[in-house]
């Protein structure tokens, strides 16, 4: 049976989609596996880390018929994308193994049976489905997830918080030394619902995101979310735990504030980051009346000192930062201005941009 017959690029597009979450190596050989099911002409292709599960269902031609088998999805990978991407390609089947053929060569690879592989069991009790355009996630997303944390002991850290409330969401993410907020509005009310992503859903989410138009539905369970956008259905294991009290974190009636532009700011950071240390990634802030004053140095005894020339005047401050959560904010958000408020020097700063994000440094 001819399982699939297409061009490279149709085939190879497919099956990254559904491959990000797919390791070289695991305990269990078949997880390494991508499963195949042939129903009629469509072709649905399945792939599970035990925590994740990412389905997609496409027209990729071949025979009509029910089949289904499973097969290293990363080799097959490897091999498709050493060939061009007009050229027809085809997988087979015979006996226990398939062979993909494209143009003048032929690979045989072992299969291993379809019953064997470990669907998620999804959960029985999901909430109310609400929607919003894929756009707007992946740009809530990128603007939060740089502040998730990364194998910190503190599990429930190492994700995204999702906070659905009447036609409100919200993102939020904290290692602990820095925080960012961000919120969109939705077309629907919803009851409220919170539940944290864990990391590797949330940097695969970003990959498969789109920024053309098109809607992603959502549905949170107690243990499970599951998303379905572009034929695609994504399930995920939820992180268990009690995110920390982000509105408390947060800071509030700061006496100083300085509007300037982002890029500026930004470039300034950049600069002087590369006097600090590879240890200890520390700026000084100096802000008086016209003038932010940004300086760095290091064991060298080597020194960097910017200046920009400000609307502002407040109170004259200086202030001690990682520069490289400085950066990492800003580099995140997309908008021409930033405000930047302060109490003093010894008070977390609060980085905003119009309306819809907020990211705090301390």
């Amino acid at each position: 049976m001819i399982v699939l017959k297409a061009t490279q690029d149709k085939v190879l597009a497919v099956l990254q989609s559904v491959s990000g979450i797919v390791e070289r190596r695991h305990t269990l050989p078949i997880l390494a596996n991508v499963l195949i099911r042939k129903t009629g002409n469509a072709l649905q292709l399945t792939t599970s880390d035990l925590e994740i599960q990412i389905r997609t269902t496409a027209e990729l031609g071949g025979d009509t018929g029910e089949f289904t088998t499973t097969v290293g999805a990363r080799k097959v990978i490897d091999i498709l994308k050493t060939m061009p991407s007009d050229q027809t390609v085809s997988l087979e089947t015979s006996q226990n193994k398939l062979i993909l053929k494209g143009g003048k060569s032929r690979f045989t690879l072992q299969s291993l049976p379809a019953e064997d592989f470990p669907l998620v069991q999804e959960a029985a009790g999901f909430g109310p489905a609400f929607s919003v355009p894929q756009k707007v996630l992946k740009n809530l997303m990128s603007q939060v997830s740089f502040a998730m944390a990364v194998q910190d002991i503190r599990y429930y850290l190492n994700g995204i918080l999702f906070v659905a409330e009447g036609n409100t969401l919200s993102l939020v993410a904290t290692d602990g030394h820095r925080l960012a907020f961000s919120s969109a509005t939705l077309d629907v009310e919803v009851p409220k619902q919170e539940v944290i992503l864990p990391r590797k859903t949330v940097l695969e989410l970003q990959r498969l995101l789109s920024d053309a138009d098109g809607a992603i539905e959502m549905q949170f369970a107690n243990n499970q979310a599951k998303f379905s956008f572009g034929g695609m259905e994504f399930v995920t294991k939820l992180v268990e735990g009690k995110f920390p009290d982000y509105n408390r974190v947060i800071p509030k009636n700061h006496k100083n504030s300085i509007t300037l532009g982002r890029a500026p700011l930004l470039s300034s950071l950049q600069r002087t980051a590369i006097m600090t240390s590879d240890k200890f990634k520390g700026v000084r802030l100096n802000l008086e009346p016209g003038l932010l004053r940004v300086a760095s140095n290091n064991a060298e005894q080597e020194e960097a000192v910017d200046e920009l020339d400000i609307d502002y005047g407040g109170d004259a401050i200086e202030i001690g930062f990682n520069v490289s959560y400085l950066i990492d904010a800003l580099t995140n958000m997309s908008q021409d201005m930033v405000k930047v408020e302060l109490s003093d020097n010894n008070s977390s700063a609060l980085l905003t941009i119009p309306k819809t994000t907020t990211s705090s440094t301390s």
